[in-house]
This record gives structure tokens, C-alpha cells and sequence, in this order.
């Protein structure tokens, strides 16, 4: 295995914990909430876990890039660039429901190679490394033996997301295949596919740091991720992922329903996200 990538895993995984457990300090009492200019919440808790991640990760490793989603980026000089989401499912947070992570994504000459998903109020952590399997703790994950929609469990987020623009339809398509659909959003749905508890994972409006750690766990574990034209690239708001076996199946049935004005829409919604 990489000793490089080895090192900046096993870092990761601290800060990830450190910063979670930070966050956890603010969750389930009486909060200030603020809203950002894409209508998305932030609250002290973001501020300071992502702080912890940045300080530790760029400590230790100063040369490396650091992505965040609240105070942007730092660029580095490596090969390496850190992308983390100190809550993930902020709305969740706010609301005191404890389906929230701290995500920890690293990129190697920009490709996934290692993410982290740590579920502070469940003391739950999901990672992966380049080569070396994807786990829950220490259970090694594998994805489902699916391959046919009237045996599939099909998640996704936010209803209302799919319900503008283009996307509706394909949308849709897609639920009404499935045996059985669930509206687990953020970062559990994909784990959820990683764990190999359902086949699909649909969203639409994501960011770079609400994927790059998913990216690595979910593949790792025998899946597959992309966007919704199937290249695999975590810069687009509209991404799936599947146990592999239903993933062709669920990208015929995104693109042949989509509207005709899927790509300005589409264009759209990332400038609004971003």
C-alpha cells in the first residue's frame, strides 16, 4: 500500500473524529442559525469542526490543497488536495435528528482516493482507501447481489430538489421501478448502497465536499458512482450511485426522461449550489 496515502488516511480518520466530536458539543441545544446566499444553513458548529479539520490536516501536511465548505479553499503544492464537509446534513443538525457526518475526502492528482464518513451522534464511522476495502468500523462493507428493480431499495434526498427543473421526470422513473423507496438524504442514503442495504442512491444539487469522501467508500465496497450522463466526476450537482449491477439500468432511465432543457437547467442549479 501507498505509505503516502496510508499516512494522510490514517490523519484523516483522527481529524475527522476530533472535528465530529467538536460539532457534537453543539448538537440537540439551542443554536443561532444562519443562512448562506444558496439558502443552505450554517451554524457555529460548522465553523469550528472545519476549523479542527484544516488545522490538523494542514499541520501535518502543509503542502497539500484544503477545500472546505465553509471557508473555501487553500491551495496547495502537492498532489494531494483534502475536501471536507464538517456537518453534512446541517438541516438534520439544526432539527436535532442525528443523521449527521463529518466528511473527510482526500484527492491524489484529483481523483478520489480515500474518504471518511464520521456519524458523531451514532459514534458511527464508514471509510475507505484506495485498495484496501471499505468499512464500518471495523466490518469490512460490500454492496448488494441486486440486479433487478422489483427486488430494489431505491433512495434520495430531498423531494423537493427533484421536483424542479428537469429532473423531475427521471426522477420519477426511477421510484416507480423500484420495490420500495426511502427518503434518506445527505451522506446515509450512500452509505446505505455502500453497506449493501439498497441499490441506488439518487441526488440532485450536491457540491464537491458533500461527495468526495463518499466517492472512495462506496466504490471500494463493489459500487459505483457518477453523475447522471455516467462520467465520474464529483463537480456535478446531479450524481448516483449504485451496487454496480443497477447502474446502467438507473442512467437509461434518468436520460430518456429528462426534459430538453435539461442542460441549461443543469448549469443553472451548479452556478446556484457552488
Amino acid at each position: 500500500m501507498n505509505a503516502e496515502w496510508k499516512d494522510r488516511y490514517m490523519r484523516g480518520l483522527d481529524a475527522a473524529h476530533e472535528a465530529g466530536r467538536k460539532a457534537l458539543e453543539f448538537f440537540d441545544r439551542p443554536l443561532t442559525v444562519e443562512w448562506k446566499a444558496n439558502e443552505s444553513p450554517v451554524t457555529v458548529a460548522d465553523r469550528e469542526a472545519e476549523q479542527v479539520l484544516k488545522t490538523k490536516l494542514l499541520n501535518r501536511f502543509p503542502e497539500d490543497g484544503f477545500i472546505g465548505e465553509e471557508f473555501g479553499t487553500t491551495e496547495g503544492r502537492s498532489d494531494y488536495t483534502w475536501i471536507v464537509d464538517p456537518v453534512d446534513g446541517t438541516r438534520s443538525f439544526v432539527r436535532g435528528i442525528p443523521f449527521w457526518g463529518t466528511l473527510v475526502g482526500l484527492l491524489y492528482r484529483g481523483e478520489p482516493i480515500a474518504g471518511i464518513c464520521y456519524i458523531p451522534p451514532l459514534n458511527i464511522t464508514y471509510r475507505a482507501l484506495r485498495g484496501d476495502g471499505a468499512y464500518r468500523d471495523h466490518r469490512k462493507l460490500s454492496v448488494s447481489s441486486v440486479e433487478r428493480w422489483p427486488e430494489s431499495q431505491v433512495f434520495f434526498s430531498n423531494l423537493t430538489l427533484f421536483m424542479v427543473d428537469s429532473a423531475r421526470e427521471g426522477f420519477l422513473a426511477v421510484l416507480n421501478q423500484a420495490q420500495r423507496t426511502r427518503g434518506y438524504g445527505d451522506f446515509y442514503g450512500f452509505m446505505l448502497v455502500a453497506q449493501g442495504s439498497g441499490e441506488v442512491m439518487l441526488e440532485y444539487g450536491v457540491s464537491p465536499w458533500d461527495v468526495a469522501a463518499l466517492v472512495p467508500i462506496v466504490e471500494e465496497a463493489g459500487g459505483t458512482f457518477s453523475d447522471w450522463d455516467g462520467q465520474p466526476t464529483i463537480y456535478r450537482p446531479d450524481v448516483l450511485a449504485t451496487n454496480g449491477k443497477m447502474h446502467q439500468p438507473a442512467l437509461e432511465l434518468l436520460q430518456k426522461h429528462r426534459g430538453p432543457d435539461w442542460r441549461q437547467a443543469l448549469q443553472k442549479h451548479q452556478a446556484k449550489i457552488v
